[in-house]
């Protein structure tokens, strides 16, 4: 005899719904907060690109420039694309209707995780490139050109390490939207079609 779940997609969204409820009260200061949270790295995403913008030095052993490296290209592009992402997640947060759905949380989730790992690969390879600049490399014979274009290093290392500051509040939105979606949307609910097959129905 084929033993099947007594719980329906009826009980599921009613037990949702309880648990948003439960949550109404605070849901409006959580908003401000999560809002504030993703205008942050908006901030420090356009500080960084505008300290690697300006970022070239001239002197007797030649020219420097942040163009000149692609690592640092790829830096300015990454924090353009993330603050734009960010004022826009800020909005849609505002913006939206109450409660959830389970599209817009899968849609912060994966957008979240997204421009989390651009971001922080950004300033991965960005941060590999200035310690090579530091400290040389014999291996290559990469020279160590910071002794020559120090200021040039400095406000790179600035750019990186306000990159950085924005990869942080990015790995905290990660969570928060992690948590939200598999926190208010369980596994799927089971239930037996005609065919006597068990099939998975996400509730809405």
């Amino acid at each position: 005899m084929m033993m099947t779940k007594t719980t329906t997609v009826e009980e599921e969204r009613k037990r949702k719904g309880e648990g948003e409820e439960r949550l109404g009260e605070g849901g409006s200061a959580v908003r401000t907060a999560e809002t504030m949270l993703r205008l942050v790295p908006a901030g420090l995403c356009v500080a960084a690109l505008v300290i690697m913008l300006k970022n070239a030095q001239d002197n007797d052993f030649g020219a420097v420039s942040y163009a000149d490296l692609t690592p640092f290209r790829y830096l300015v592009y990454a924090n353009g694309v993330c603050a734009g992402y960010s004022i826009l997640s800020a909005f849609f947060c505002t913006a939206m209707s109450r409660p959830n759905t389970l599209s817009r949380s899968w849609l912060l989730f994966f957008f979240d995780q997204v421009f989390t790992y651009v971001i922080l690969a950004a300033g991965t390879v960005s941060a590999e490139l200035t310690y090579l600049a530091y400290q040389g490399d014999e291996a290559v014979t990469w020279s160590k050109e910071c002794s020559v274009f120090d200021s040039f290093c400095r406000r790179a290392t600035a750019s990186i390490g306000i990159t950085f500051g924005a990869v942080a509040c990015y790995v905290v939105l990660s969570l928060l939207s992690s948590y939200r979606l598999f926190s208010t949307y369980g596994a799927p609910l089971p239930f037996v079609g005609n065919n006597g097959l068990e099939i998975a129905a996400f509730p809405r």
